[in-house]
């Protein structure tokens, strides 16, 4: 975000926010903003890498599309020495920094609207009001519909009992 332009009334963490809320500022957002990106990994390559890594590559894909190259990023969280930019880590971060709050915005009307997509395509497994795969919609779903192309199976497998879906 521009250092010098004003703040955006009602930005905060987005898990803080109501979606209606975050879809009126994510648009506020991206035309404000000096530049803005969004990078993802695909369930394949969090299969392979594991959650950390695939985030860290989703991350300098979002940071290599800037049409701008930041002298230094700020990151929710801790150091991440394979970023590849220079960068400031801050733990609760979205809470506490203003740009990094636009970013969580951006990042969650996103992927809520993913979610949103992912429920049309496949209904039943609860996507579009719950996406933590150990909610009992989520399960239920599985348990009846069985495992999507966008399920990591290497994550069900810690959560599968019996042949069947558990919660344990």
């Amino acid at each position: 975000m521009p250092p010098t332009a004003r703040r955006i009334a009602g930005v905060d963490d987005s898990k803080k926010l109501k979606p209606a809320v975050r879809e009126r500022l994510a648009g506020q957002i991206r035309s404000g903003a000096v530049a803005w990106a969004l990078g993802a990994a695909s369930v394949r390559e969090i299969e392979q890498l594991n959650i950390l890594q695939a985030t860290i590559l989703a991350m300098r894909r979002a940071l290599d599309r800037l049409v701008v190259r930041p002298e230094e990023v700020l990151v929710d969280g801790r150091p991440v020495p394979t970023l590849g930019y220079p960068h400031q880590a801050i733990v609760g971060g979205d809470a506490s920094c203003y740009s990094i709050a636009c970013a969580s915005i951006l990042a969650k009307v996103t992927r809520d609207r993913l979610m949103q997509s992912l429920a049309e395509r496949h209904p039943g497994y609860g996507w579009e009001t719950n996406v933590g795969y150990g909610a009992p919609v989520h399960l239920a779903g599985l348990r009846e519909w069985g495992v999507t192309r966008h399920h990591r199976v290497g994550f069900l497998g810690r959560i599968v009992t019996g042949g069947g879906v558990g919660s344990s």
